[in-house]
């Protein structure tokens, strides 16, 4: 090689010390600049993503936890409408197709045919008038209690049933028999409820299809009125509505003193007030009372 000559590699290498710590900091400073403009690209990038992805699901409301079921309309309460346990959509006696109030003008504080509440909340309200001693016997203390929603009155229908017990032609024509009418808080001998179809199907355990809705009963010592029969009758009786309730008591409080069934004497004959007339009648005649106008109990044959 010439003398006095070098080659390119001999030039850098010929930089002194100071210059060529400058030129490692020009490199490192172009290296931090390129990566900036790098991390802002990227950050711009991701300010445009992420409040779009925040304003959908804000738009979808909170998503649930992963796992955690997902909630459900809460169910219609069946306390809200009168019944209720039962409530069906637009049932007779709900809100949605007029519930029957209680007149206590009616005999018996009912409403008219064909507005029975089906079902109700399970819960009675109790009569609080009280009464005299009625009968020759020792006077079985009774109240009546009227379950919430259907519409009668409890003191209307408390009228009625001592009305009934009170009748010549009841049970009241055995000396052996009395009762009496107690208000609230005092102790009774026995209870006249008055409930909804579905509730007295409860409270009498009705398990026979055709009966199911229909009848009455004796549970305990409760007597069980169907509110159906009470406002509507039967359909096996011929008579008044009012009638038929002195059958349903008659019968009812019949059980409570200790009589059982008896079927029909014969064709053409009154029915004993012992007899499940809402069953058939089977040639009798309807009849609500144990006895007739001149004191003689209408019997029949015992049923096994």
């Amino acid at each position: 090689m010439p003398a006095g000559h070098s080659t390119g590699r001999g030039r850098r290498s010929s930089l002194g010390p100071r210059a060529q710590r400058r030129a490692e900091r020009r490199k490192r400073l172009r290296r931090t600049l390129l990566g900036s403009a790098a991390a802002v690209a990227v950050a711009a990038t991701a300010y445009v993503i992420v409040p779009l992805d925040d304003a959908e699901t804000a738009s979808d409301g909170v998503a649930a936890p992963a796992g955690a079921p997902a909630a459900s309309a809460a169910p219609a309460g069946d306390s809200a409408a009168p019944a209720s346990p039962s409530a069906s959509a637009g049932p007779a006696g709900s809100a949605a197709s007029g519930e029957p109030s209680g007149d206590p003008s009616k005999p018996g504080g009912g409403a008219s045919a064909g507005k029975t509440p089906q079902s109700g909340p399970g819960t009675f309200t109790g009569s609080s008038r009280s009464g005299q001693p009625q009968g020759k016997g020792a006077a079985r203390k009774w109240r009546v209690e009227v379950e919430e929603g259907s519409g009668v009155d409890a003191d209307s229908a408390a009228r009625s049933v001592e009305k009934i017990l009170g009748d010549p032609r009841g049970w009241i024509k055995d000396p052996a028999y009395g009762f009496q009418l107690v208000g609230a808080g005092q102790p009774v001998d026995f209870t006249v409820k008055i409930a909804t179809p579905k509730t007295t199907d409860r409270l009498c355990e009705v398990v026979t299809p055709e009966l199911i809705g229909e009848t009455n009963c004796r549970a305990g010592h409760t007597v069980v009125v169907n509110l159906k029969r009470w406002l509507e009758g039967s359909p096996q009786f011929k008579g008044a509505v009012e009638e038929y309730r002195a059958l349903i008591v008659n019968h009812e409080v019949g059980h409570e003193i200790g009589r059982d069934h008896e079927t029909c004497p014969g064709p053409g004959k009154p029915a004993p007030a012992m007899m499940q007339q809402i069953k058939g009648l089977l040639g009798c005649t309807a009849n609500a009372w144990p006895f007739d106008g001149n004191g003689t109990y209408l019997s029949g044959p015992p049923v096994p």
